[in-house]
């Protein structure tokens, strides 16, 4: 197989570099930043005197281009399989709990049973999701569900932004509906949660690079690319700060990097104009924090933090869809979310613990109708550039999943077995 460069070093693109390099091409990747792993990686705080992710993931058993990935990389222990499947949530002003807990089989029977679904919905709450099955390309899931129905605040809204990045008022009710197909109506092991309890970086990045150069990749750190010299439709070198480096006629370049980066770089190929912010806000405490059911996570409503994980003796909260926060400053939303968060521990409210907030302001694109429909395709009009990223035409949401899956299809469009890009 011949030469390829992969520009970007996230998950999309290791994801590609990796699936070429076992395949025997020779792989060169250039990454603008000190790290690869993009938004989805460790580091050392010294804050905090631990290490944190910048933001908390997890991974569901439908996801199979992630476990794949992590088969490749060697890196399957990395993970813990929560079974049988529940997300347990708690509605913080009341203080009532309640688990969603999908039973086995693509028949949801399991929502007969009061003790499996959402606190007070009813089996018929349910039929929703056949309205949203129904959903066109242009309507959101606010449009598609009951805004005042009883799963609205402690189903729809929560799945919404922890899938989509986006509130369930904008959120594309397409997409969401594919993820519904590929779990929740695919019964309890494709919903099964997998927990990075070693961190991010432990599972989907150190081995990965660690693969990457056992195989003779060449991996280039603080290299950014500034432009693409094109020769009769086809890349014919890459420009970075310091170098040029020439793109032989057998050779191919991936492009894995952000909407914004491409729309510089390839200005003729369309991509989503419109991204949404994730918050993370991390603390250390003095102890191991034991959340309900010993689950190593807790979805919260009726509170800005939506949702808690728990790693040894740190504690993160996520606030996907951040926009009426991400512009506090760090130390006003240390202590506005700790105020929220301390009842649910059992902790008192006016002693906030060290803590460390990351602000992603472009987390992940907006996934709304309009700007989904702006996704483009692996293949692009130049014959050997294609894309790759979350934020292409999955036909999944912005998430890992979405990602690595973006990666592995660069790739076979690079081998040839891309048959659905080959016929199109």
């Amino acid at each position: 197989m011949s030469g390829v460069h992969v520009v970007g070093a996230g998950l999309s693109g290791l994801a590609c570099a990796l699936k070429l390099s076992l395949a025997g091409a020779r792989v060169t990747v250039y990454e603008a930043a000190a790290h690869a792993g993009g938004r989805c990686r460790s580091f050392f705080d010294e804050n905090l005197g631990c290490t944190i992710d910048n933001g908390s993931h997890m991974m569901l058993g439908a996801n199979e281009a992630t476990r794949r990935y992590l088969a490749d990389a060697g890196s399957e222990d990395a993970v813990t399989e929560i079974a049988p499947a529940a997300f347990p949530f708690l509605d913080v002003p009341s203080g009532k709990k309640w688990r969603v807990a999908p039973g086995p089989g693509p028949i949801p029977f399991w929502l007969l049973d009061r003790n499996r679904r959402v606190l007070g919905s009813t089996v018929a709450d349910y039929f929703e999701i056949a309205r949203l099955a129904m959903a066109g390309p242009g309507d959101s899931v606010g449009e598609r569900v009951d805004p005042s129905g009883r799963l609205y605040e402690r189903f729809w809204q929560p799945l919404c932004r922890a899938v989509l990045n986006t509130d369930a008022t904008e959120g594309s009710a397409r997409l969401l509906w594919r993820m519904i197909g590929e779990t929740f109506l695919r019964g309890e092991k494709a919903c099964r949660p997998f927990f990075f309890g070693k961190g991010l970086s432990a599972a989907l990045v150190d081995p990965v690079l660690r693969t990457l150069g056992e195989r003779g990749a060449e991996i280039h750190f603080h290299t950014r690319l500034r432009a693409i010299v094109f020769d009769d439709r086809r890349a014919a070198a890459l420009t970075f700060a310091e170098d040029t480096v020439g793109i032989g006629e057998d050779e191919t370049v991936v492009l894995a990097v952000p909407p914004d980066i491409c729309a510089v770089l390839l200005p003729e190929c369309g991509t989503p104009t419109r991204s949404n912010p994730i918050l993370n806000a991390h603390y250390r405490l003095q102890e191991p924090v034991q959340l309900p059911w010993s689950m190593p996570f807790l979805g919260l409503t009726g509170t800005e933090a939506q949702w808690l994980f728990a790693r040894d003796d740190s504690i993160s909260v996520t606030v996907s869809a951040a926009d009426r926060l991400i512009d506090r400053s760090g130390d006003d939303l240390a202590g506005f979310l700790w105020k929220e968060i301390a009842p649910v521990l059992g902790y008192p409210k006016d002693r906030i613990p060290p803590c460390r907030i990351i602000k992603e302001r472009r987390a992940t694109i907006a996934q709304t109708p309009a700007e989904i429909a702006r996704r483009p395709q692996t293949r692009t009009g130049i014959r050997n550039l294609l894309l790759a990223g979350d934020w292409t035409d999955t036909g999944l949401p912005a998430t890992i999943e979405g990602s690595i899956r973006s990666g592995f299809r660069a790739a076979e469009a690079v081998s040839g077995t891309d048959r659905t890009a080959r016929a199109a």
